[in-house]
């Protein structure tokens, strides 16, 4: 078989990866518009959990698989077309995750120093895309809603010194934005309680750990138990989370100079300013059946940047059926259409971590198994050559694996250790580093 994966990421690279185990000799092209792989692993991580960056070992031995080719800098829709995919290759496969933050839908949420959380991570990240953000960090406090990882990410890179950053990959120009910044207090805000936030234990367990940061929680907010309502394969992680809340506010000792104002049962109602931030109105909520519902009683914060982390949408693609109001491809488990397919966040939606995406790919390539058991896919498919002709009859600097490896050794090598890379950050940069300019 020809197979095209669009999307490097976590779900792509397990996803090739099931499919090889199953058909040893099937030839993988992957496609990404970036001219580097790997996806949320190189730029949705957050740059301290370097442990969790390390499974893009196992996806290098993938992309360097005889008979797998990345081709970096393609954007579909742009370089290729998806018409052009289907008449290449026998199976085509979607994997380019959700980029697009979900938007807060309140007043005040285009002001100056109001962000998504795609795009501040991706700022520290430095993703392409986001390199250039310059967030609004004068101000004293600033807050972040939501009550997931990526929430957990933004407070704690925020709270950290640069001392504690120093073994990280933060991009330089992010490091020296936090540490020029004069901010005092964080605030950490959920719509529904702490039995609901879906925050993993581990992360959470983090923010005690910040030098110069206090984890302020008011114990009376925090149960002592999850209740019965909980699923039994949920009950033990948030426990645990309560467990830990608990012990925060437990704590005593001298104060720190920074502060991480955790807040549940809180819903943003307005994002208060004229020509910047410099407030959130929020609205108290009760829990029932799962749901915040509001309870009238408002209050305000003196914050002068909020970074919205409530969830991602995918971002349609010429061509290809989408689902506008869930903000995902248009699929049956991920089946779209004859020999197309979609895999991780653009199939489901934005959920789970890293490991997920390798069950998500086991039961997706045993779904087109299936397919092609009852009905043979059509003879004759061109594969990697035709689009190969089409890239270059068009002028377009694709990255392959090999040019890929001199960006990865570049970055590595203008790094001061402990610092294990410098990425570059601008897509001329990265093609100058890959040597294809």
């Amino acid at each position: 078989m020809h197979v095209a994966i669009v999307g490097s990421g976590p779900s792509g690279l397990y996803t090739a990866d099931a499919i090889t185990r199953l058909w040893p000799d099937t030839e993988i092209d992957i496609f990404d518009r970036l001219p580097t792989p790997y996806g949320l692993v190189r730029g949705g991580i957050a740059p301290d959990h370097q442990s969790t960056k390390a499974v893009a070992r196992a996806f290098e031995r993938m992309l360097s698989r005889p008979g797998t080719r990345f081709f970096g800098n393609v954007e579909i829709g742009r370089d290729l077309r998806y018409d052009e995919l289907k008449a290449a290759y026998d199976l085509v496969i979607f994997s380019v995750g959700a980029e697009n933050d979900r938007s807060l839908g309140i007043p005040g949420e285009n002001l100056p120093g109001v962000y998504g959380a795609a795009a501040f991570v991706g700022w520290y990240n430095g993703h392409p895309r986001h390199h250039a953000l310059e967030p609004l960090l004068d101000g004293t406090a600033l807050a972040v809603i939501g009550n997931g990882n990526v929430a957990l990410d933004v407070v704690r890179v925020l709270a950290k010194t640069q001392a504690e950053l120093a073994d990280s990959d933060i991009c330089e120009h992010a490091a020296r934005r936090i540490d020029a910044a004069h901010l005092t207090d964080l605030y950490l805000i959920g719509r529904r309680g702490p039995i609901e936030a879906s925050f993993t234990p581990v992360e959470l367990a983090e923010l005690g750990e910040l030098e110069r940061c206090d984890v302020i929680v008011d114990p009376a907010a925090i149960a002592a138990d999850v209740g019965p309502e909980v699923p039994e394969k949920e009950r033990k992680s948030r426990q645990r989370n309560l467990e830990i809340l608990r012990s925060f506010g437990a704590r005593s000792g001298e104060p720190k100079p920074m502060r991480i104002h955790v807040l549940f049962n809180a819903a943003p109602v307005a994002i208060l300013g004229e020509e910047r931030v410099r407030g959130l109105q929020l609205e108290r909520t009760r829990v029932i059946e799962g749901r915040a519902e509001p309870t009238g009683e408002r209050f305000e914060l003196p914050v002068e940047s909020v970074v919205a982390a409530i969830g991602y949408h995918t971002p349609a693609l010429p061509g290809v059926p989408f689902d506008e109001k869930r903000g995902r491809f248009a699929n049956d488990d991920g089946f779209i259409e004859p020999g197309v397919y979609a895999a991780g966040w653009c199939k489901h939606g934005p959920r789970g971590v890293v490991g997920t995406n390798r069950t998500d790919a086991g039961i997706l390539v045993k779904r087109i198994a299936e397919d092609i058991a009852s009905q043979a896919l059509p003879e004759g498919k061109p594969g990697t050559g035709a689009v190969t002709a089409l890239l270059r009859e068009r002028g377009i600097r694709f990255i392959d694996y090999a040019a890929w490896k001199r960006i990865d050794e570049a970055e590595i090598a203008r790094a001061t250790p402990p610092k294990p890379r410098e990425k570059f950050v601008t897509i001329a940069s990265l093609l100058s580093a890959a040597s294809v300019i």
